[in-house]
């Protein structure tokens, strides 16, 4: 039995009234019906913010307006257009997704959670708010935005670092549903705790004065809603120490300056994104620059900076060797031209250094921190 009291069908009334009247409206992913587009935003704004994401999805939709278009291009198209989005296995999936809609569903999205959840890389929520909102399922999201506001509201104790918990929370969920089998009705109230939770429900200091279900928010009679939703298993942050060894090279024209570039490994950090080579310690660094041949050339040592991911905080020294003579073409790596790094996938540091550099486009931009 769910732990909501009979209050909570004036919970969905509410904040289906509250969307409509001061919820988000002109989000370029709103407004639509198309599977496709709703997918792409959902993933997008993964563990990113809306005002990142904006940028992002309209390049994203001009170079592939369909699930056809995303299938058909390569990894690496996909890549590069992620570039400095984050969470790279999200374009990973994204990309194995489209070409599973398309060879195992002709080009159509699944109309239901349960077999949208089927596909790669969409999860229970991700798959809830495609069918919320394109198919009308009466069927609840609980990304971090919803799990704060029902969680307060509730009061909602368990542990959610606990599968338990979520298991319990999902129920919670579900039974808060509206009870008309309206579809606008149900995009709105989804709609709803999404803009609730992201503007007035925030993680800091809730904004619970403007909030539609302040009256009856147990978390807010208990005079501290700010410590929902209860998590107590913590991921400890790790330091990574990184040396980065950019190679430049002029080949026929003095303006083609070319970085050697080498894919990263399929799983860690930077997955299969392009990278110049990277090495844990200084003594692995100048025995693979020794091992070269060109100990002689042209060489700088940058100032270190640290670039800060989820759980790591990378801490990146750049050497920047220029070479004299042209290189021989080696196995493992490319050189790409820095003209055209605007079409490869390159982890957002490592985009920095290069675009910083005297021979690049757009020279002079400082370091991703």
């Amino acid at each position: 039995m769910s732990r909501a009291p009979a209050r909570g069908g004036r919970f969905a009334h509410r904040l289906i009234q509250w969307q409509r009247a001061h919820g988000r409206h002109d989000l370029p992913w709103q407004n639509t019906r198309d599977p496709y587009r709703v997918w792409l935003s959902e993933v997008m704004l993964q563990q990113t913010q809306v005002s990142t994401v904006l940028g992002y999805y309209g390049r994203f939709l001009e170079r592939f307006p369909d699930v056809g278009s995303l299938a058909a291009a390569s990894e690496d198209e996909v890549l590069a257009l992620w570039s400095g989005l984050g969470y790279y296995s999200r374009a990973r999936n994204l990309h194995r997704c489209a070409k599973t809609v398309v060879e195992e569903h002709h080009g159509r999205f699944p109309d239901s959670s349960e077999a949208l959840v089927k596909l790669p890389g969409i999860g229970e929520s991700t798959a809830a708010a495609i069918a919320a909102f394109c198919f009308g399922e009466r069927v609840s999201i609980l990304d971090g935005n919803v799990r704060r506001v029902i969680t307060r509201w509730l009061a909602f104790e368990d542990d959610l670092s606990k599968p338990a918990a979520m298991r319990a929370l999902w129920a919670e969920a579900q039974a808060l549903l509206p009870g008309s089998p309206k579809a606008e009705d149900m995009m709105a109230y989804t709609q709803g705790l999404m803009d609730l939770g992201a503007t007035v429900c925030t993680r800091n200091k809730p904004l619970c004065g403007k909030c539609p279900l302040s009256s009856d928010c147990l978390g807010l009679a208990g005079g501290d809603p700010a410590r929902f939703p209860v998590r107590t298993r913590k991921l400890k942050r790790q330091q990574v120490r990184w040396y980065l060894l950019v190679r430049l090279a002029t080949f026929d024209d003095a303006r083609d300056v070319r970085v050697w570039l080498e894919k990263r490994p399929a799983k860690g950090i930077w997955a299969s994104l392009q990278s110049v080579p990277v090495f844990e310690d200084l003594e692995a660094l100048e025995a693979h620059v020794q091992a070269l041949g060109e100990p002689g050339d042209e060489r700088e040592v940058w100032p270190p900076f640290t670039h800060v991911l989820t759980h790591r905080d990378l801490y990146l020294m750049p050497h920047v060797l220029r070479l004299r003579s042209l290189p021989t073409l080696e196995g493992a790596g490319q050189w790409v031209a820095l003209s055209a790094l605007e079409t490869v996938g390159l982890p957002a540091p490592i985009r920095g250094i290069l675009q910083r550099l005297p021979e690049a486009p757009g020279q002079g931009q400082d370091l991703a921190t």
